[in-house]
C-alpha cells in the first residue's frame, strides 16, 4: 500500500535548531525524526512511499535517497510555494491510484496503522481520521463523533470555552483517491479546515478512528525534549540506535565510557563518543556521535547533536545543544536554553533559562547572555597567541583549519619560495602536518619535509637550507588535547606582528563562519557576540 509523507515543515518553533535543517529531519534518539516514521511505515506494510518536500529538500532526499536502505521505495513532490497539508498531497497525485496513507514527517509515533486501514475498508470510508484522546486539546484540531464513528464536527486550535470534545486530529489519514476532487489544484488548502468539511457537506462517509498508541507533535523544546524522556522510559516503541549495555544505558557503536564516568540511567550515548573519567551524565541525557565529554562535566535533561565537544566542567541542564558547537572551560547552559549549530561557548560563560542562540556565533569566556542572539555579527577574536596557533586537536585546530591556514602563510609568498614543515610524535600533528603540505602546495610553494624534527632543529634548518619560512606542529606544553602551529620567517625565527596580521587578513578575506582558535575574546556589555574567523580556501 503506498503512504504520503508530509515533510515540507520548517519547524520555525523549533528555531534555531531548524535554521540549517528541515523539521523532519531534526535527530530524535540519534535518527532523524522522519526516519522513526519511515520505518513504521515500513513495519506496517506501506512499501511504496511519496514524500512531500519544500524547505531544504535536498537534505531529506540525500539522506534516504530512493528509500531501498529503508526496505522501501521513496519518491519526491515538491512544493515550489506552500500549498497546505492537502494542497501537498494533491501535488503528488500522480502517484496516489488507490486507497493510500497520510502522516507527517515530523511527529514521534508508534500507532498501528495496519488496524486504521483495515477499519477504514471494514467501514466502506471515503476518508478516515486517526483521534487521540488528549488532556490539552486546545492546541490541536479538535473532532467529535457519532456513536458509529462517523464525524459530526471539526473545530481548529479552540480555546477552552470552545472545546466540545478531548480527541484531536492526529495528521493520519487513509484516504480514497477521489478526495482529490475537493482539492483545487494550485492553491493552499488544508485537510482539516478545507477539504474534510466539503466532505462531510457532500455527505461522504467520514469516519474518525480512536487509536491508542503513542503520539506526539514535536513542535516545541518542551514537546523535543519531552519525546526524548519518553523513549528512555520506554512509553513508545521505537528503534533505539546502539546496544542497552545495562538496563536503562543505551551505547553507539565505537562509544568509549569510562568506568569511572558516573553515569545515572537513563542515558543513551551516540556513536564513537568518549565520555571520559570524572564526568557525569544524569537522567535522560542523550549524546549523539562524536560527543566528547571531558572530566568534571555534568550534564542532565539535555540533548546534545552530533559532534560537539564538552570541556571540562562544563554544566548543562535542561537545555539542547547543535550539532558542532564547542563548550570551552566550565561554562554553563541553563534550562530550556537552545543552542544552533556550530555555536561557540567561552570558559565560564553562562547561558541563562530560555535564551536561544542560532548557527555559528560565539559567547565570549566570562559573558552571561540573559536575551536570545539572532543577528548579530561582531567578533573580537585573533589567531596568533604568543605561541603561534594554539587549539584543541580536531576541535579547534581541525586539519581543514590547518590546510587554510598553510594556504594563507603560501599566499604571503613569493610563488616558488621553499618552506620548511616539521612535526613531534604525535599522531594529532602527524595527520595536521600532512594537511599543512597540501596547503602549501595549493598555494605554490615547495616544501622540504623534515618529518621528525624539534622546532629548534626546524628554526636551523631554514637558515642553513635558505628557505622563505618554516612551520612546526607539535602538542602544546602540558596539554596533551592541544596543539601549537608555529609559522618562521626566512630567518628562522617566529612571524613579527606584521606578517601575522598580514596572514589574518587573508584568512578574513576568506572566512564565512568557523573555528578557528578563540585565542582571545573581549565581552561586550552582557551580550555575547558572533565571529567569523575560520579560513577560507581560495
Amino acid at each position: 500500500m503506498k503512504a504520503v509523507i508530509l515533510a515540507g515543515g520548517e519547524g520555525t518553533r523549533l528555531r534555531p535548531l531548524t535554521s540549517n535543517q528541515p523539521k523532519p529531519m531534526l535527530p530524535i534518539a540519534n535518527a532523524p525524526m522522519m526516519e522513526h516514521i519511515v520505518r513504521l511505515l515500513a513495519k506496517h506494510g506501506f512499501d511504496d512511499i511519496v514524500v512531500t518536500v519544500a524547505f531544504l529538500a535536498n537534505h531529506i532526499r540525500t539522506y534516504f535517497g530512493d528509500g531501498s536502505d529503508f526496505g522501501v521505495r521513496m519518491r519526491y513532490a515538491t512544493e515550489e510555494s506552500p500549498l497546505g497539508t492537502a494542497g501537498s498531497v494533491r501535488n503528488a497525485m500522480d502517484e496516489l491510484d488507490d486507497t493510500f496513507l497520510v502522516i507527517s514527517g515530523d511527529v514521534l509515533t508508534d500507532i498501528d496503522l495496519t488496524t486504521i486501514v483495515k477499519t477504514h475498508r471494514d467501514r466502506g470510508s471515503f476518508a478516515s481520521i486517526a483521534l487521540k484522546h488528549v488532556e490539552n486539546p486546545v492546541e490541536f484540531g479538535i473532532v467529535i463523533t457519532r456513536d458509529d464513528g462517523t464525524i459530526e464536527r471539526f473545530l481548529e486550535k479552540p480555546t477552552w470555552g470552545e472545546v466540545f470534545s478531548d480527541a484531536i486530529n492526529t495528521g493520519i489519514y487513509v484516504l480514497e483517491p477521489g478526495i482529490f476532487d475537493f482539492i483545487p489544484s494550485g492553491e493552499v488548502v488544508d485537510f482539516s479546515s478545507d477539504v474534510f468539511p466539503a466532505v462531510l457537506g457532500e455527505g461522504r462517509p467520514l469516519y474518525g478512528h480512536s487509536v491508542d498508541g503513542y503520539w506526539e507533535d514535536v513542535g516545541t523544546l518542551e514537546a523535543y525534549r519531552t519525546a526524548h524522556n519518553d523513549i528512555l522510559e520506554g512509553r513508545v516503541s521505537i528503534d533505539i540506535p546502539g546496544f542497552e549495555v545495562r538496563d536503562g544505558v543505551w551505547l553507539g557503536e565505537g562509544a568509549d565510557l569510562s568506568p569511572d564516568a558516573e553515569v545515572h540511567t537513563p542515558v543513551l550515548v551516540g556513536d564513537n563518543s568518549r565520555i571520559e573519567a570524572g564526568a557525569v551524565l544524569r537522567p535522560f541525557t542523550v549524546l549523539g556521535a562524536d560527543v566528547v565529554v571531558k572530566a568534571d562535566a555534568d550534564l542532565e535533561r539535555c540533548v546534545i547533536h552530533d559532534h560537539v565537544y564538552v570541556g571540562p566542567g562544563v554544566r548543562v541542564r535542561g537545555a539542547v545543544v547543535g550539532r558542532g558547537s564547542d563548550l570551552r572551560y566550565s561554562a554553563r547552559i541553563e534550562e530550556n536554553a537552545i543552542l544552533g549549530d556550530e555555536v561557540f561557548v567561552g570558559e565560564h560563560a553562562i547561558v541563562n533559562p530560555s535564551v536561544k542562540i542560532y548557527p555559528s556565533k560565539v559567547v565570549e569566556a566570562g559573558a552571561l547572555v540573559t536575551s536570545s542572539i539572532v543577528w548579530e555579527s561582531r567578533g573580537a577574536r585573533t589567531l596568533f597567541g604568543r605561541r603561534g596557533v594554539h587549539g584543541l586537536a580536531n576541535v579547534d585546530i581541525t586539519s581543514e583549519v590547518a590546510t587554510r591556514l598553510a594556504l594563507a602563510y603560501g599566499t604571503a609568498l613569493k610563488k616558488g619560495s621553499v618552506v620548511c614543515t616539521s612535526r613531534d610524535t604525535s599522531r594529532s600533528a602527524r595527520a595536521l602536518k600532512r594537511a599543512i603540505i597540501a596547503g602549501l602546495q595549493l598555494s605554490g610553494v615547495n616544501v622540504i619535509d623534515l618529518e621528525l624534527a624539534t622546532v629548534p632543529l626546524t628554526r636551523f634548518h631554514v637558515r642553513s637550507q635558505e628557505a622563505q619560512g618554516g612551520i612546526s606542529v607539535r602538542l602544546a606544553p602540558g596539554d596533551p588535547d592541544s596543539v601549537e602551529i608555529r609559522f618562521m620567517d626566512e630567518d628562522g625565527a617566529d612571524l613579527d606582528e606584521g606578517a601575522q596580521r598580514k596572514i589574518e587578513r587573508c584568512c578574513t578575506a576568506r572566512t564565512s563562519a568557523a573555528h578557528s582558535p578563540p585565542i582571545s575574546a573581549t565581552s561586550s556589555s552582557r551580550r555575547a557576540r558572533s565571529s567569523s574567523t575560520r579560513p577560507r580556501s581560495k
